[in-house]
């Protein structure tokens, strides 16, 4: 699948964004920032967003987003196994209850939500290989209350999480039996990229220092630092000498390592933000985000506030050049409607979005997700068309179809004109106008169904008409199966 948009074209700088006749401030600019930096947002917020300036537009987002509080924590949150009074039942019970809680979250937090999604596909954590639900939560509040702060600290905290220290070993990292595995994956996944900058005796010896955190005196309780089974020798760790430990592996990797970290996790955020393709140009916008990241200590604020305030993430070649997540489809699909939803139809989608590739707390491996164009392939593509469809038809089928037409309603003034009606809701899901005058021509056929073509032309038919809500429904089906419904 192509991108509408030539991604590399985007020869903007990060400058700050300044409206003007020829680029104004519109809802179009301010669509593209909710899809990016959330998940799509209703009409009233899109208004709402008007009143304000890019800047401030901006500010709030980031600043909210980074005051936020974290979700609070369901009572058995710090849950040892001998906590529940039946394990077996309600342990994955509890895990569900926080998976759906995690994907209102997702809903409601616009840019704190949306990193959040990005962290957890970063330090990636796979709830199949732990599987004890108050780890779960204990791993989502760590991200949560890290995702806009302070990159190296962020680093420091993941690592001794309890769903991190089993996920990936640490463990059973002890210096009777090092294991390199999280070592591994701090340099090669969470901080430089790999084979940038470390060697092998590099995640030895740190492995070496990472040993200790092995005192689990209740199963999947609290894991506790181990001084018995530390390894208290001297370790050589980027050039530098010393009886290291878990602290000094962090401070150590980022004072040798700053530049090389900063330019890492910057590409991997503009590849997500801005475009999964870079060119010449998105290298040298990157590498000043990375020094601003580097400027402010890690501090993650700053860097965020350049890239979305700058021209470079509003230019019109930015737009429409990523391939949505099956969470991007079903959550844009129900922020952008305003639709009903409810535990039953969030769970669904949940199930469905897994179906297609996208699990929520159990990613395919260590690496991630892998993002754009490797979310569609044959059977997928059908798999995103019936995240749409299912809903539609949850809602048509348990007496919800009077807001579809409300929907149509409020979008066109309630207008009684087929094709204004069809191009105006075509219009409310893209990034973009379709290519083509016939490509709205074959939606509004779509949209005008049985109804006699002289009901259009007398002006007999309206919203109002007993088809109109099973009209919309198939249209807003066909929008799901556009090519461009699938960009953001």
């Amino acid at each position: 699948m192509e991108t509408i948009a030539n991604p590399t074209c985007n020869s903007s700088t990060l400058a700050p964004y300044e409206p003007s006749s020829q680029d104004p401030w519109d809802t179009h600019k301010i669509n593209h920032v909710y899809r990016r930096l959330g998940f799509g947002a209703s009409q009233d917020d899109v208004d709402a967003a008007l009143s304000l300036t890019p800047g401030q537009f901006i500010n709030s987002l980031v600043d909210g987003a980074h005051n936020m509080p974290p979700t609070p924590a369901p009572y058995w949150g710090y849950y040892s196994n001998y906590d529940f009074s039946d394990y077996e039942t309600q342990n994955f019970a509890f895990f569900e209850q926080w998976r759906l809680q995690t994907v209102k979250d997702l809903l409601e937090e616009n840019l704190r939500g949306r990193l959040t999604f990005f962290w957890m596909n970063h330090f990636v954590t796979r709830f199949g290989i732990y599987f004890h639900a108050p780890y779960a939560f204990q791993y989502y509040h760590t991200i949560q209350i890290h995702a806009l702060g302070n990159f190296k600290e962020f680093t420091r905290a993941i690592g001794l999480n309890p769903a991190m220290l089993v996920f990936l070993d640490g463990v059973e990292n002890t210096k009777y039996s090092p294991n390199e595995n999280y070592a591994r994956e701090q340099f090669e996944l969470f901080t430089l990229g790999e084979g940038n900058g470390y060697t092998q005796n590099d995640i030895t010896e740190a492995a070496r220092a990472l040993t200790g955190y092995n005192d689990w005196p209740q199963e999947n309780g609290e894991i506790y630092f181990n001084p018995e089974t530390f390894d208290d020798g001297v370790k050589t760790i980027f050039g530098q000498t010393g009886n290291w430990g878990y602290d000094d592996v962090i401070d150590i990797l980022f004072q040798e390592r700053g530049s090389e970290i900063a330019f890492y996790i910057c590409e991997k955020l503009y590849k997500f933000f801005v475009s999964p393709v870079t060119d010449n140009i998105g290298q040298t916008i990157i590498q000043e985000l990375a020094q601003t990241l580097t400027n402010n200590n890690f501090e993650m604020v700053p860097m965020f506030k350049k890239l979305f305030k700058s021209q470079h993430f509003f230019d019109e070649h930015s737009v429409g050049v990523v391939i949505k997540s099956p969470f991007d489809v079903v959550l844009n699909f129900l922020k952008e409607t305003d639709f009903y939803y409810n535990d039953t139809i969030l769970d669904a989608l949940i199930y469905y979005t897994g179906l297609v590739g996208q699990e929520i707390y159990d990613p395919v491996d260590v690496a991630g997700w892998q993002r754009d164009e490797s979310w569609i392939n044959a059977s997928t593509l059908t798999g995103r068309w019936a995240l749409i469809d299912e809903f539609i038809d949850y809602l048509d089928q348990n007496g919800h179809d009077s807001i579809f037409v409300a929907l149509a309603k409020a979008l066109t003034n309630n207008s009684k004109d087929p094709y204004f009606i069809t191009k105006t809701l075509v219009d409310h899901f893209m990034c973009k106008e379709l290519y083509t005058v016939s490509d709205y021509d074959i939606a509004t056929d779509i949209f005008k169904w049985d109804v006699p073509e002289n009901y259009y032309d007398q002006g007999i038919w309206d919203l109002d008409f007993n088809s109109a809500p099973y009209q919309v429904s198939i249209l807003l089906k066909h929008i799901a199966r556009m090519p461009e419904f699938q960009l953001k």
